[in-house]
């Protein structure tokens, strides 16, 4: 699975993807990562505040890694998402 995420929602909709091709709960998730469901749900939806090792840790449990690269062409400019 390769997809290009650009804000915290995209990268969120690509982990619950991942998830659930997986036929994980988040609650699954939470279990292999010491989180709470919510807070697995809140990565998902993209919402702020999330830690960048609690990122890395689900990451790990969906047996998944981060990628960084140069941006490609695209419609968003960086001003505009934040």
């Amino acid at each position: 699975m390769e997809q290009i995420a650009r804000t915290s929602k995209q990268i969120g909709a690509a982990l619950r993807r991942r998830r659930r091709s997986l036929n994980l709960r988040q609650g699954d998730i939470g279990s292999r990562t010491n989180l709470r469901q919510a807070t697995v749900s809140a990565l998902e939806n993209g919402e702020a505040g999330t830690q960048l090792r609690t990122l890395i840790h689900v990451l790990t449990a969906l047996d998944l890694e981060l990628v960084v690269r140069e941006r490609s062409n695209a419609e968003e400019r960086i001003e505009d998402l934040f």
